[in-house]
C-alpha cells in the first residue's frame, strides 16, 4: 500500500511541471513576445472576444431548452383542501318528479386531496419545428459573430504591434541622433579650442544635442502610450511588463503582399453573416406558412382523489380516475392575420436579397480603396526607403568635409535633420504600409484565426 502511495505521488509531481507550464502558456506571453503570441493571448483574453464566446455557450443552451420541448413533458400536481362550508347543488325531487319542486343538497366532503400525474406529448408544434429548423443556423450565427470580433482583434493587435515596433525603432533613431549630436559637439569643440572656428559652431552643436535629447523623451513616452493601447486591445493586464520581438527585416516582408488577388465576396465574414440571415428569414417564411395546420398533442393523465369528511382518516382511501387523449387546436378565423404574417415574411426576404447587393458593392469598394491605399503607400515607401540612404551617405560626406574645413556646422545640422527626417519618414510609411497591407487582407477575407 506504501508503495502505491509513493508511485501516486511520483506521478503527481512528475506531471506538476506540465500542468504548470500550461497554465502559464495561456495566461502569460514570453519575455520578447512576437506577433502570434500577443494574437493568441488576445483571442484568449480579450474581453470582446470572451463575451461572445459566452454568448455563443447561451445560445446553444437557449436552442436545447427549446428543442426540449420535443420530449414527453411530465408533471406532477398535488393539492389539499378542506371546506369551511360545503358546496350546495339543486336537484329534482326524485320522490316526485312530476311535482317540480327542487331538494337543495349539499355535496361533497369536507376534506380533500388530489394527487396527480400528468404526461404530455407534443405530435406536430409549428414552434418547435421552426426550432428544430433553424437550430444549426442560430449556431452558425453566433460562431460568426465571434469570428467577425476574432478578425478586428487580429487586426487592431497587428496595428497595435508594429506602431510599438516601429516606435521603437524611432527610439532608436532619436538614440542614433544623440551620438552623432555628442559627436558632432566634441568637434565643433575641439575645432574652437583649435581656433578653426568660432563659438557659434559649439553653441549650435549643444543646442542640437539638448533638441535630440527633448525628442528621446518625447518618443519614449510615446511608446509607453502605445504600449498600453497594446496592452488594451489584447486584454493584457497593465501592471505587467511586455517586450516585443521582431526583426526590421521581417517587418519589412510582412508588409509586401500581392495585389493580383481578387476579391471572392464568399470569404467575407459580413456576406457569410447575411447569408445566415437570409437562412432564417427563409425559415421564417416557412413557419408562418405553417400557420394554416392544427397544432397536436397527446396526453395521459392519472389522478388519484383522497376523500373523507374527517382529516385524519383522509387518506384512508382513495378514489383514483386515469385517461388518455389526442389535443388538435386549429385556429378558423384570424381576421387575416396569418395572410398579413406572411405577406410581411416575404417582403423581409425580399428585402435581404437587395441587402446582398447593397452589401457586395460596399464590399467591392472597400477592397479596391484598400488596394489603392496599399499601392499608393507602398511607393511611397520604397521612395523613402532610398531616401534614407541618399541622406545618410549625404551627412557622412558633410561630417567629414566639416571635420576638414571644408563646409560649416550650419550645412552639418541641416545633413543632420534632414537623416532624421528621412528615417522618422521612413518608419512612418512602412507602418501606414503595414496598416493598409491589413486592411486590404480585411477587405479580402483571408484573416482567420
Amino acid at each position: 500500500m506504501r508503495a502505491l502511495v509513493m508511485l501516486f505521488w511520483g506521478a503527481a509531481l512528475a506531471c506538476a511541471p506540465l500542468v504548470v507550464k500550461s497554465q502559464t502558456a495561456t495566461d502569460s506571453i514570453s519575455q520578447s513576445a512576437s506577433l502570434e503570441e500577443c494574437i493568441e493571448y488576445a483571442l484568449s483574453h480579450q474581453p470582446a472576444v470572451k463575451q461572445l464566446q459566452i454568448d455563443e455557450q447561451i445560445v446553444s443552451r437557449t436552442v436545447k431548452s427549446r428543442l426540449a420541448d420535443w420530449y414527453p413533458q411530465l408533471n406532477l400536481t398535488y393539492n389539499i383542501q378542506h371546506y369551511l362550508k360545503l358546496p350546495v347543488i339543486i336537484l329534482p325531487d326524485f320522490a316526485n318528479p312530476g311535482s317540480g319542486a327542487r331538494r337543495e343538497v349539499q355535496s361533497g366532503v369536507a376534506n380533500t386531496s388530489t394527487l396527480g400525474f400528468a404526461v404530455n406529448q407534443s405530435l406536430f408544434n409549428r414552434d418547435l419545428l421552426l426550432t428544430n429548423r433553424t437550430a444549426q443556423s442560430v449556431y452558425r450565427q453566433a460562431a460568426q459573430n465571434t469570428l467577425r470580433t476574432k478578425i478586428d482583434v487580429i487586426v487592431d493587435v497587428s496595428k497595435a504591434f508594429y506602431d510599438v515596433l516601429l516606435t521603437q525603432q524611432q527610439l532608436e533613431i532619436v538614440e542614433a541622433e544623440i551620438l552623432r549630436s555628442e559627436r558632432n559637439l566634441r568637434d565643433a569643440y575641439n575645432q574652437f579650442q583649435g581656433g578653426i572656428v568660432d563659438k557659434t559652431d559649439y553653441k549650435r552643436a549643444t543646442i542640437a544635442l539638448n533638441n535630440s535629447k527633448a525628442r528621446y523623451k518625447q518618443a519614449a513616452e510615446d511608446l509607453n502610450a502605445k504600449k498600453a493601447y497594446l496592452k488594451s486591445v489584447m486584454g493584457y493586464p497593465a501592471e505587467r511588463p511586455i517586450h516585443l520581438e521582431l526583426d526590421n527585416t521581417t517587418v519589412q516582408r510582412e508588409a509586401l503582399v500581392d495585389t493580383s488577388r481578387s476579391l471572392t465576396y464568399d470569404n467575407r465574414i459580413e456576406y457569410q453573416l447575411l447569408q445566415t440571415r437570409r437562412s432564417l428569414l427563409q425559415s421564417e417564411l416557412t413557419y408562418e406558412r405553417w400557420s394554416y395546420l392544427p397544432t397536436v398533442s397527446a396526453f395521459l393523465n392519472y389522478n388519484n382523489v383522497f376523500q373523507n369528511q374527517q382529516f385524519g382518516e383522509l387518506y384512508s382511501r382513495a378514489f383514483p380516475n386515469s385517461l388518455f387523449g389526442l389535443s388538435i387546436a386549429y385556429p378558423i378565423f384570424q381576421g387575416g392575420k396569418r395572410i398579413h404574417n406572411i405577406k410581411i415574411a416575404e417582403l423581409q426576404l425580399n428585402r435581404v436579397d437587395w441587402e446582398f447587393a447593397g452589401l457586395r458593392n460596399a464590399l467591392n469598394a472597400e477592397y479596391e480603396q484598400a488596394l489603392a491605399r496599399y499601392k499608393a503607400n507602398l511607393t511611397y515607401y520604397q521612395t523613402l526607403k532610398e531616401n534614407v540612404d541618399l541622406a545618410r551617405e549625404v551627412y557622412d560626406v558633410i561630417q567629414l568635409q566639416y571635420k576638414s574645413g571644408v563646409k560649416t556646422y550650419l550645412e552639418v545640422i541641416i545633413a543632420q535633420t534632414d537623416l532624421q527626417t528621412a528615417e522618422f519618414n521612413y518608419t512612418n510609411a512602412l507602418y501606414q504600409l503595414i496598416s493598409s497591407r491589413l486592411d486590404m487582407d480585411r477587405a479580402l477575407g483571408t484573416i482567420r484565426p
